[in-house]
């Protein structure tokens, strides 16, 4: 099964179009292989997910075909995330930093707006990833 179509499957990406995304700007991994889209996964297969400023880390379980409840997805993977990663939220943002706030009266981004923020908050998670992985 495609390793695009199975994160989505399991709920670890939104859309599809989202875990292509993360495919390519390689922040998919498997065994310390960074994987493209269309890559194939089997059972046992560990995968490595940078997603959001954390990295996760699934055990796969069972390849399901199509997208399922999240209740039905949990056993089709072992959640191997370490424990400091899982409290990486708390120790960074609960607290530290004042909500993002837009200019009274600007109303809500454009898309074109959103889509530049996303793409900085991007590029700042990617120099982070990049950084450890030089250490």
């Amino acid at each position: 099964m495609r390793v695009d179509r199975w994160l989505w499957a399991v709920r670890i990406f939104k859309s599809r179009t989202k875990a292509t995304a993360a495919c390519k700007s390689s922040r998919i991994r498997c065994n310390e292989k960074v994987l493209k889209p269309s890559t194939l996964i089997t059972v046992g297969d560990k995968l490595e997910i940078r997603k959001d400023g954390f990295i996760m880390e699934f055990m796969i379980n069972a390849l399901i075909p199509k997208r399922v409840s999240a209740a039905l997805a949990q056993p089709c993977y072992d959640n191997l995330t370490p424990e400091a990663e899982m409290n990486k939220f708390k120790d960074w943002f609960i607290g530290k930093a004042p909500a993002e706030r837009r200019e009274r009266g600007a109303g809500r981004p454009t898309k074109r707006e959103r889509r530049n923020l996303e793409d900085f908050k991007d590029e700042v998670y990617m120099d982070e990833w990049f950084d450890s992985d030089s250490e």
